[in-house]
């Protein structure tokens, strides 16, 4: 258990530098618009919006390197990305050449969510599945957590600060890259590659004591059962693709990545200043680790769905307290607390439930496309939302904005009710029999008792 610990954190690392590369651009969010004389528009959607345009092309397409040259091979590219990207960005010199570098983070970001969940849900045994996946999603917001304290750090230092904010992302990236080259490459994926004695040499090298050859058996059955011609689009498939579809659909309208990349902003709107929106922010990166923390303790424990209860009612709370601040002006402190609610409630719900349940659905043999497509989907809307966030404050403000996401966190609360599945402590290859269009109304009747 040990060494899949420590492949697991590994490969969980590239989550580390999803987090700050996203959030690491927030410190320098004015500068730039400043220092450059962008319009709002270009400002959201190129400046600012380019990484997650790279995230989505990453997110479409990475998919095809963690299926052909395997789920190991593909976290150590996403390093190299990583470390190009922020070297890149510190020495540009212009808006295009700034954009051009965050594009190419974007790439690892997006591929990092789904190479990273694939390796370790493959690797994890079922009983602790989901915390070890969540790992990948405790590095996320360490990451984001860092990045807010390093711009913290860094935003003093003078007119060139923000260079170093971007920059520094090479250090933590270059480390990444050099331990992914001690991990093995995932069971499961060489055993899709028929290359069965491989598989079982790493399964024991993770648990000598363990006998694999009926584990080796229920893969080898389940792949052998998959057309070699199928995807993820075949109507067999329908229910973990809707399932993928919604509840990465419901992350993002919620607001979270509009949030993150705009704290700073967030906070100047409800009237602090710049020094206390960037101390304010290091407050949500604080909150956000903690709640991860719990939602990594209890996932395994609870399950999924049950935590997802629980973030949707507190998204509900918390989205309309903020949007009330601001409608009538409340004011004072009172915005930074319900945003720090906000913030708790994805950590223990949405945060910690996303990768590990779209890294589960989809069977073996089109988890890696699977996971594409719910990645996608997740980072096409990320893409678009905080693109639109400047001019919709300005236009209709963020008292209105914040109510349409609350609104639609009411609608994800009836998607985890009436459709989605638990899928806590069940192998894999169950799994992926169980949400097969033919067996899945069967599995919600039981759940429900029926």
């Amino acid at each position: 258990m040990k060494k899949i610990f420590f492949w697991s954190i590994t490969a969980a690392l590239a989550g580390f530098l999803f987090g700050f590369d996203t959030v690491v651009i927030s410190g320098a969010d004015r500068k730039l618009q400043s220092l450059w004389g962008s319009s709002d528009v270009f400002h959201g959607a190129i400046v600012m919006g380019m990484a997650l345009w790279g995230t989505v092309v990453g997110a479409i397409l990475g998919g095809f390197p963690t299926n052909a040259i395997g789920r190991k091979t593909t976290l150590f590219w996403i390093g190299i990305l990583y470390t190009v990207s922020a070297i890149g960005s510190a020495f540009a010199n212009d808006p295009i050449t700034f954009a051009f570098f965050r594009f190419i983070g974007g790439l690892g970001v997006g591929a990092s969510t789904i190479a990273a969940p694939t390796y370790i849900s493959e690797i994890a045994p079922s009983r602790d599945r989901g915390k070890l996946v969540a790992l990948y999603q405790f590095n996320i917001v360490f990451g984001i957590l860092i990045a807010f304290f390093s711009n913290y750090l860094l935003n003093s230092i003078g007119d060139n600060a923000w260079r170093w904010m971007v920059g520094v992302e090479a250090i933590p990236a270059t480390i990444y890259t050099l331990m992914v080259l001690g991990i093995p490459e995932s069971p499961r994926w060489l055993l899709i590659k028929n290359k069965k004695e491989e598989a079982k040499s790493i399964l024991q090298l993770a648990n000598p004591k363990e006998n694999w050859e009926e584990f080796l058996l229920d893969m080898k059955s389940e792949s052998s059962t998959e057309i070699g011609e199928e995807n993820i689009f075949m109507k067999k498939y329908r229910i973990p693709l809707t399932l993928a579809f919604l509840i990465a659909f419901f992350n993002q309208l919620s607001g979270i990545n509009a949030f993150l990349y705009y704290a700073p902003r967030i906070f100047e709107e409800a009237g602090l200043g710049e020094s206390t929106a960037l101390l304010s922010s290091i407050g949500i990166g604080v909150t956000n680790l903690i709640f991860t923390l719990l939602g990594v303790a209890l996932i395994d424990r609870l399950g999924r769905k049950q935590l997802m209860y629980y973030g949707s009612i507190g998204y509900i709370i918390s989205l309309s307290l903020v949007a009330c601040s601001f409608v009538y002006n409340w004011g004072g402190i009172s915005i930074p607390i319900f945003l720090f609610l906000f913030i708790a409630s994805h950590a223990v719900g949405q945060g910690a439930v996303i990768w590990v349940f779209i890294s589960e659905i989809f069977p073996n043999k089109l988890r890696g496309s699977g996971q594409a497509f719910g990645s996608s989907v997740h980072w096409i809307l990320a893409a678009i939302i905080p693109s639109f966030i400047p001019i919709l404050f300005t236009s209709i403000g963020p008292g209105v904005v914040f109510f349409f996401f609350a609104f639609m966190m009411i609608l994800q609360l009836l998607f985890v009710f009436f459709l989605m599945p638990e899928t806590k402590g069940v192998s894999l290859e169950a799994l992926g029999r169980q949400l097969s269009e033919s067996n899945y109304g069967a599995v919600r009747a039981y759940e429900k008792g029926e």
